[in-house]
């Protein structure tokens, strides 16, 4: 009896490891999918498309070299004078250095920004913090210099 006990709570225990790996593989690469999806849209010019991998509140905070900015539309209007043109924003490249949880539905990623652009490239750190909103991966939070 004691053996069986012992084969079901492994089995149990594997099932339960696997499907937490699933579902944290599953999460990073929708993550990972909306950081492509603003590379493109961004390299694109296009800062209302780059913005959607954003969460569309006022409660949404942006922190950079100029100090915090609050809301959504601050941080897109953040962008569009510091990029006023498809020059000023470039080709944009992310490297993933870490997604890890951080707590229920939500995730950190840290990770460098490169922009290639005829004013001058222009290379960074950030930290950005995911949360699943209405089942879409949202950006409620970035710091980035």
């Amino acid at each position: 009896m004691n053996r069986r006990l012992f084969l079901c709570c492994f089995c149990f225990f594997i099932t339960a490891i696997s499907l937490a790996q699933s579902s944290f593989d599953r999460d990073k690469a929708a993550i990972i999918q909306v950081m492509e999806d603003q590379s493109k849209a961004w390299s694109a010019h296009d800062l209302e498309g780059f913005m959607a991998g954003y969460w569309k509140s006022d409660s949404l905070k942006f922190y950079g070299s100029g100090g915090l900015v609050k809301g959504w539309q601050a941080t897109l209007d953040r962008y569009k004078k510091s990029y006023p043109t498809a020059d000023h924003s470039g080709t944009l490249k992310f490297t993933i250095d870490d997604v890890s949880p951080a707590g229920t539905d939500s995730y950190t990623v840290m990770g460098r920004y490169h922009l290639t652009r005829k004013v001058g490239d222009a290379n960074g750190v950030f930290l950005v913090v995911f949360r699943k909103i209405n089942g879409q991966w949202k950006i409620v939070a970035d710091m980035s210099c």
